[in-house]
């Protein structure tokens, strides 16, 4: 039987890149004070001492800059982890993303591939307020020619970025700052992740949570506290957001016949609308409740803890909406 190991988030971001660094001189990491500083949540610290300024690099504070530097290098030959503090930043390098990584492949008539991947903090970042804790996953997320994965869990953390370096096409890679110093025990020799398949991540016959990030844990936690109440809830991690394994969900609802749409970003226009629109078109007939979503308020993210905690769904919700749409 495989050996259990607690590690942190944190850790299991690192070990992920180390290992990465360690396969493939190709590799290398760039970003804002990843080197010296060790990372902006020290997720690379000591990296530099390992593998060197060449394979460590520290950029200047442009975004656009960057992460244009890491698309031509990926362009070049080389795999390019370039790592974006917060998702906040993300903005300014969106020309890049959207008008170059993304669209090179088609312009050039399937000559240039742009396997770059591209890791950005996301969501509540623990009383950071508006400047650096909104979760901006749908707005990659509808960017075609674009890869969108989201670290919802420790295993993925450790595994999912070789499977992304191996990816032909530009990988966006969404880690979530309020879960660094999370434990989670994970396999020692637990493989890499697929990213192109959502997860059951409990087996469940009343309800289907479906979520993605930090909302993978809450679900968790809130299917733990309904099956003491006689609720059996499956929840789903989505995983990818982009492009969606709509296999995956559909055939959930179709067995439990209810579904909770659970994620951070805010509520409108979001990866829940896409899924429960295809919940909608595939799935109608099997619904005994209409499809129910669960969001972010729509306000810049609060820096007083007890309404940042207010502005995303917390275990409470999702415990009290499954009951609500199993028992109204």
């Amino acid at each position: 039987m495989s050996e259990l190991k607690k590690i942190t988030y944190r850790e299991a971001l690192k070990a992920g890149i180390r290992e990465a660094l360690l396969n493939d001189d190709r590799v290398f990491l760039m970003g804002e004070d990843v080197g010296r500083y060790g990372g902006a949540f020290a997720v690379s610290k000591s990296l530099l001492e390992e593998f060197g300024e060449d394979r460590i690099m520290d950029v200047p504070l442009s975004e656009s800059g960057f992460v244009g530097a890491g698309i031509g290098a990926s362009l070049a030959g080389m795999k390019p982890i370039v790592e974006v503090m917060t998702v906040n930043f993300g903005l300014l390098p969106m020309d890049q993303i959207v008008n170059n990584a993304a669209t090179l492949l088609h312009m050039s008539g399937g000559q240039l591939n742009v396997p770059v991947v591209i890791r950005m903090s996301c969501g509540i970042g623990k009383q950071l307020a508006a400047q650096h804790s909104h979760s901006w996953e749908p707005l990659f997320a509808h960017i075609p020619g674009l890869v969108v994965v989201s670290v919802g869990t420790h295993e993925d953390a450790r595994g999912m970025l070789h499977t992304a370096l191996e990816h032909p096409d530009p990988v966006i890679i969404f880690e979530y700052t309020s879960m660094l110093n999370l434990e989670a025990e994970i396999q020692i020799d637990a493989g890499h992740t697929d990213i192109s398949r959502a997860k059951v991540r409990r087996e469940g016959k009343d309800i289907s949570i479906i979520t993605y990030g930090i909302g993978v844990y809450k679900a968790l936690e809130a299917a733990k506290r309904l099956s003491e109440q006689g609720i059996d809830a499956e929840v789903i991690d989505l995983r990818v957001l982009r492009p969606l394994d709509e296999d995956c969900f559909i055939k959930s609802v179709s067995k439990t016949h209810r579904a909770l749409l659970v994620e951070e970003a805010w509520a409108s226009v979001n990866i829940s609308s896409e899924v429960s629109a295809r919940i909608m078109e595939n799935a109608f007939y099997e619904l005994d409740a209409p499809v129910k979503r669960l969001g972010g308020s729509e306000v810049p993210i609060p820096y007083p803890l007890h309404l940042e905690n207010a502005s995303v769904p917390q275990v409470e919700d999702i415990e009290n909406a499954v009951i609500k749409i199993l028992r109204p």
